[in-house]
């Protein structure tokens, strides 16, 4: 019996978030991640960031023909996400733990978090992942749903408009 996909809890997550039209993926290596989003969202900007340059110019190959520029990457991490505040409606990360007060900045206030992990929980085990989410918390997030999808889950947050 084959496993299941990794982007399992990802796309159990996005049935969570409404129609975004500006989305990012933050750590999203070779861009599978951000590709799927792009399908998902047919009329949204998508952009990826990834600390590792060599990951950045892989997701870049990838994009194909995009003569509107919905899909793009740059070097960016999560702790420093290069955008402006207040940019996007959704944050993705996958196996990855974004800084709680940079994903508050790049995110308008309605907008969602949606943190996947491909195997475990999405928000890590034990005092991390306490300390994690009473992070999200203290930046004004609210969690809407967490599930076990796959052989990972999925944890989607909304910031909330106070």
């Amino acid at each position: 019996m084959s496993s299941p996909p990794p982007l399992t809890p990802l796309a159990a997550a996005v049935l969570h978030v409404g129609r975004p039209e500006r989305v990012l993926q933050v750590a999203c290596g070779d861009g599978e991640a951000a590709l799927f989003l792009a399908r998902e969202f047919p009329t949204a900007r998508v952009r990826g960031i990834d600390a590792d340059a060599g990951a950045v110019a892989a997701a870049t190959g990838r994009v194909g023909l995009d003569p509107e520029g919905r899909v793009a990457f740059k070097v960016g991490g999560p702790r420093r996400i290069p955008y402006p505040e207040d940019h996007f409606d959704l944050v993705a990360a996958v196996d990855a733990r974004p800084s709680p007060g940079e994903v508050a900045r790049v995110l308008r206030p309605g907008g969602h978090l949606i943190l996947a992990a491909t195997r475990g929980g999405a928000t890590g085990r034990g005092l991390s992942g306490r300390l994690l989410v009473r992070r999200l918390r203290a930046r004004g997030f609210e969690e809407m749903d967490a599930e076990d999808a796959g052989d990972g889950s999925f944890a989607v947050m909304r910031l909330t408009d106070a």
